[in-house]
C-alpha cells in the first residue's frame, strides 16, 4: 500500500522536523527523494545519508525557497536532472510571532515570501514536468492555524490560510493533467519548536485537543504518502487535517 516505487519527489525543508520525517517516510515506499534545504546544508546530507543507510535513494538540493525565481528553477531542474518529478511536498515555512500592533512589515515580508510565495514557486517549478507526463502529485503542508486563526500569529495565520486557497485554485487548474494539489493542516506536532515549550504550556494545549496528546511527525508523514499514492489518485482540492481534534 502506498507503493511510490520509480517515482521522484522533492521535499522542501526536509532537513529537519516534519520535513525531515516526510523525506524518510517516501523514501521507504521507494521514493527518490531529494532533500531541500536553505540554510542547514549538514543536517540536509545526513538526513540524505541515512535514508541510504537504509537502502533508499536521496539527493540534497539547496536554494532559498523565499527567491521566487531561484526556488522556480532549482526545482524544475530536478524534473530535467531525473527525467522526471513526481511529487513535490512544499513543506519549507517560518513563523514570526506576535501581536498585530507590534507586526513590522519586514516580518510580513518574509513570511510571505517563505511560506506562501516560496511554496507557490516551487509548485510553479514542479507542474511543467507533471503536466508533460500527465501526472503529478503536489502537496503542501499549511496548519491548523490557517484554518483556525491563533492570537498573536496573524501573519503566519495569513500565509497558511493562503495556501488554502493555492490549492484549491491549483487543483482546478491542473485536474485535466492528472495532477492532483492538496494539503494538509498539521495541528500541534512533536518538534523542536515544541520542545521548547514548557510543561505548563504542554498540558494546556493537550488540554485543547480532543485525542489528549501533542501529535507525531510520523503521523503528517503518513498522510503525505498516501496522498502522495495511486491510492490517493480521485482527490484533488482538498485539505486533510491531522491534528487531534483540536480543528474540525
Amino acid at each position: 500500500m502506498f507503493d511510490l516505487s520509480g517515482k521522484v519527489a522533492v521535499v522542501t525543508g526536509g532537513s529537519r522536523g516534519i520535513g525531515r520525517t516526510i523525506c524518510e517516510a517516501l523514501a521507504a515506499r521507494g521514493a527518490k527523494v531529494v532533500v531541500c534545504y536553505g540554510r542547514g546544508e549538514e543536517a540536509a546530507q545526513k538526513v540524505a545519508a541515512g535514508i541510504r543507510d537504509d537502502g533508499g535513494q536521496a539527493d540534497v538540493l539547496g536554494f532559498d525557497v523565499a527567491d521566487m525565481a531561484a526556488a522556480e528553477k532549482a526545482i524544475a531542474g530536478v524534473a530535467k536532472e531525473h527525467g522526471q518529478l513526481d511529487i513535490l511536498v512544499a513543506n519549507a515555512g517560518i513563523a514570526v510571532d506576535g501581536l498585530l500592533l507590534r507586526v513590522k512589515e519586514p516580518d510580513l515580508d518574509r513570511l510571505l515570501a517563505v511560506n506562501l510565495k516560496g511554496a507557490i514557486a516551487c509548485a510553479k517549478g514542479a507542474l511543467k514536468s507533471m503536466m508533460r507526463k500527465r501526472h503529478g502529485r503536489v502537496i503542501f503542508i499549511s496548519s491548523v492555524v490557517g484554518e483556525m486563526g491563533n492570537a498573536g500569529q496573524v501573519g503566519y495565520a495569513a500565509t497558511k490560510a493562503g495556501l488554502l486557497g493555492v490549492t484549491k485554485s491549483l487543483a482546478r487548474e491542473y485536474a485535466t493533467r492528472n495532477v492532483t494539489v492538496n494539503a494538509i493542516t498539521p495541528g500541534f506536532i512533536e518538534t523542536d519548536m515544541t520542545a521548547e515549550l514548557s510543561e505548563e504550556m504542554k498540558a494546556q494545549l493537550q488540554g485543547a485537543i480532543p485525542l489528549g496528546r501533542i501529535g507525531q511527525p510520523a503521523e503528517v508523514a503518513a498522510a503525505v504518502a498516501f496522498l502522495s499514492s495511486d491510492e490517493a489518485g480521485y482527490i484533488t482540492g482538498e485539505t486533510l487535517r491531522v491534528n487531534g481534534g483540536m480543528y474540525v
